[in-house]
């Protein structure tokens, strides 16, 4: 349906479907009258944040919340500046890492410009590109048989995009994939980065980094001197379970961060989140419990899933992929009749899929107890 509104509306906002975020336990416990329901839909930390947020945070909220916050967010960027050992001018926060990738769409795409992702990849990059009118070019994943990375990216593929097409501005990696799980090497992208023309922006998406083995990881700091158009994107939503807060940064040549501020909103970040990013930050031995929670976790659920004759894909995140060989809607609605919130991924090209965050041991024994209940 169209109405007279829509006449001066973006064409690409007009075709754009909303994105569609995990569902919440209230509304499933209210669509089904449930009062027992998990939810492992939406890759959150399940022990939220650290004791010592949880602390400042009760103390703050006694305080004065009718004043702005900080718009400059300087102690947190100050915090993240000791972190990264990287200049404050290099810094830019965003509500969510999210924030990030809508400015830079917004920066460097639009009409007769293009953006460059995976198949397979995270749902905001193509949503992002399109409500700038600007093309998304998808580059195809790596075979579903490959031995290292299923359905992960194919770095080379990308390499060939770019060498056929001047019209692309805007590159997107996430290390690791959302949905996939899987990851790249850091002598994998770095060799990549060598290829991309310096006036194409990279935006290298680590909102997983901190689940990454140490192995995976290296240090994608290093590479912004010599490759001043990439642009690191990292959340608080993750690992450091501030999801519900909302708070994320990007690291970047001191013009990129230059650039992404003067679309950045001044208030962008809460006071409440602000505070809590700072605070979480400091707190890395909650994040190392988090990190070691999960690979228990991980290997658990995937070995489990593996004994009842399903495939799962290698995950460096945490979330597995779980293929069940045959269109998986049904088993998600008997999930969720179950009182178990697990994450379709037919939008993802992937319809035999279902993603799966990792939780306490509690929340995964009652999915596992719920899938075999189904299978059985």
């Amino acid at each position: 349906m169209t109405a007279a509104t829509d006449r001066f509306a973006l064409p690409g906002i007009l075709k754009l479907q909303p994105y569609s975020p995990g569902m919440p336990i209230d509304e499933l416990q209210r669509r089904l009258g449930l009062s027992n329901v998990v939810k492992l839909a939406s890759n959150e930390n399940p022990l939220g944040p650290s004791p010592q947020v949880r602390a400042v945070l009760a103390d703050a909220v006694q305080g004065n919340l009718a004043l702005y916050p900080d718009g400059s967010g300087y102690a947190l960027k100050r915090a993240l500046s000791t972190y990264h050992d990287i200049a404050p001018e290099c810094i830019t926060l965003g509500n969510g890492s999210n924030d990030l990738l809508e400015f830079l769409s917004r920066i460097f795409l639009g009409p007769g410009r293009a953006a460059l992702f995976s198949a397979h990849a995270f749902a905001v990059y193509a949503l992002a590109t399109q409500a700038q009118d600007a093309e998304a070019v998808v580059a195809p994943s790596l075979p579903a048989d490959h031995p290292d990375a299923p359905y992960g990216h194919d770095l080379a593929a990308f390499s060939r995009v770019l060498a056929q097409r001047d019209d692309i501005s805007l590159v997107f990696i996430a290390n690791p994939n959302n949905p996939t799980g899987t990851s790249l090497s850091a002598e994998a992208v770095e060799a990549f980065l060598a290829t991309v023309p310096p006036h194409v922006v990279v935006a290298y998406d680590e909102a997983y980094f901190d689940y990454m083995a140490p192995a995976h990881r290296g240090d994608a700091t290093q590479w912004l001197t010599r490759f001043p158009n990439v642009v690191i994107c990292r959340t608080f939503s993750k690992a450091y379970g501030l999801a519900g807060l909302r708070a994320g940064y990007s690291l970047s040549s001191p013009r990129i961060a230059d650039l992404l501020n003067r679309v950045r909103q001044p208030f962008n970040l809460n006071s409440l989140a602000l505070l809590a990013a700072e605070h979480a930050l400091a707190d890395q031995e909650h994040v190392g419990e988090s990190v070691t929670l999960n690979i228990r976790e991980r290997g658990r659920l995937t070995d489990a899933c593996e004994a009842l004759g399903l495939r799962v894909l290698p995950s460096q995140a945490n979330f597995i992929a779980i293929d069940f060989g045959r269109d998986a809607a049904p088993l998600q609605q008997g999930l969720l009749e179950q009182g178990v919130i697990v994450r379709p991924m037919a939008s993802y090209d992937m319809p035999t899929f279902l993603r799966v965050s990792v939780g306490t041991e509690r929340e995964n024994d009652r999915f596992l107890s719920a899938l075999e209940t189904l299978l059985a």
